[in-house]
């Protein structure tokens, strides 16, 4: 159920062999992952539950999610973007349908994320899916 974007992430994330590898491949989305919009850092748009600093916009356009999001932490940029890959362009009505779990276990990203940040990704998975079952 993965998108095309994800699926390219979970392609690159295989020809790593080691994890540094792919932690620097994180790092580099996160660098590529456009800033948001200072004035869209409000509290409203804050994911509690996160080490970081995060933020998370949703768009729904003729029933299609997307979000933008931002952090203050590099890595978790990086966590952004793969999220990012993962819902943007799913039906509203099938972002709770994804299992982000499995999907995110298939890079192997959980087993390497300290415990800080691991709750962090759940609180954004936890954000992502309310957000789409408010908008559906």
């Amino acid at each position: 159920m993965a998108t095309e974007a994800f699926e390219n992430i979970v392609e690159d994330f295989e020809f790593l062999d080691d994890w540094e590898d792919r932690y620097a491949m994180v790092i580099d989305l996160g660098k590529r992952l456009p800033g948001l919009d200072p004035a869209l850092k409000v509290p409203a748009t804050k994911v509690e539950g996160c080490a970081s600093q995060v933020w998370l916009v949703p768009r729904i356009e003729n029933g299609v999610f997307r979000f933008e999001g931002d952090s203050d932490g590099m890595i978790v940029r990086g966590v952004i973007a793969i999220l990012q890959a993962l819902y943007n362009g799913v039906p509203v009505e099938e972002v709770g349908r994804i299992d982000a779990q499995a999907e995110l276990a298939r890079i192997r990203l959980e087993e390497h994320l300290s415990g800080q940040r691991t709750n962090g990704l759940r609180s954004m998975v936890e954000r992502i899916r309310k957000l789409a079952a408010e908008a559906a």
